[in-house]
């Protein structure tokens, strides 16, 4: 696949809309540790988070949309967010299925689960079904 330096390298990259690209582009930089890449005029900012990517994109509302990111320290990560002024949806958590996982909701309404994988778990251990 051919490259460019105007293009996120990730194969799948969300785009969220809000009614401010730019105030939200920065919160999500301060409260949640996103890096801010390239900006498209008002309209549209590349993040950047370890190797994953997002688009804020010039728009209404969340209308459901969700992401998830991997992060190091959950707990670290929430407090972090919560200082910032996430609304914390679910707490910090560990799942059988080896993730430590908490929830949030960002200004614009987008849901934001970020999980910490704390064991290797052989997923056919808890219902899960290996397909690759």
């Amino acid at each position: 696949m051919k490259t460019n330096r105007s293009m996120l390298i990730p194969s799948v990259i969300p785009e969220l809309a809000y009614a401010n690209v730019r105030e939200a582009a920065a919160w999500l930089a301060l409260a949640f540790g996103f890096t801010e890449r390239l900006r498209i005029g008002d309209h549209r900012v590349q993040l950047t988070y370890g190797d994953g990517a997002i688009v804020v994109i010039e728009g209404g509302g969340a209308g459901g949309r969700a992401v998830m990111v991997r992060v190091e320290d959950a707990d670290a990560h929430c407090a972090h967010a919560r200082e910032h002024g996430a609304a914390i949806l679910r707490e910090p958590t560990d799942y059988l299925y080896g993730e430590r996982q908490y929830t949030a909701r960002d200004p614009g309404g987008h849901i934001w689960t970020f999980s910490q994988s704390i064991a290797d778990i052989d997923p056919t251990s808890w219902g899960g079904e290996v397909v690759e």
